[in-house]
């Protein structure tokens, strides 16, 4: 990789804006970084890059996930128990999508906290199933070294639902970037 890792990009927006702002930029530069942190937070996670989805958590996180289909509810703390949870829950071929929206967001100085709706899907296309959900993310964010990264992190259901695919007339997935060659 060349150039600058994503750490020290982070940390130059971040110290060039409040170079140059008043107090409320500077409060518009730590909601825009935290808005990209979750972003990037589900961006690595549905691309399974592990290092960089490691990377979003500090070293001492909580996470708590729900899910009626899993088995869950399941607690973690840890950045490496994590990211092997999740390596291993979501590896082969599943395919899945979150997407976040609705942000509330309060910083105060090196923390903040956070709500975001969540609406995933995770495709199994070994059991010809689809889960669709959604959720609200509760989270709180610290800044280290001037990089925010998720503190704690835990959602609580609205619905699941599933389904079999094999029942869906016309139904037919026509691209996975995970399934075997």
């Amino acid at each position: 990789m060349t150039g600058p890792t994503h750490r020290n990009r982070t940390a130059e927006v971040v110290d060039s804006v409040k170079g140059g702002l008043s107090l409320s930029g500077m409060r518009n530069a730590e909601l825009e970084a935290i808005r990209a942190l979750k972003y990037r937070y589900l961006r690595t996670l549905d691309l399974k890059l592990w290092d960089e989805f490691g990377d979003t958590l500090c070293e001492d996180v909580t996470a708590a996930y729900g899910s009626p289909s899993g088995e869950m509810p399941a607690e973690f703390k840890g950045r490496e128990q994590i990211v092997e949870y999740m390596r291993g829950a979501l590896g082969g071929n599943i395919i899945t999508v979150h997407v976040v929206h609705h942000p509330e967001i309060t910083v105060d100085g090196e923390s903040a906290t956070g709500s975001w709706c969540l609406e995933d899907t995770v495709i199994f296309p070994e059991h010809s199933s689809i889960i669709r959900g959604a959720a609200y993310y509760n989270d709180t964010y610290r800044c280290e070294d001037g990089v925010w990264r998720i503190e704690r992190t835990s959602y609580e259901r609205i619905y699941e639902s599933t389904m079999s695919t094999d029942g869906l007339p016309g139904y037919a997935l026509t691209a996975n970037r995970w399934a075997p060659a």
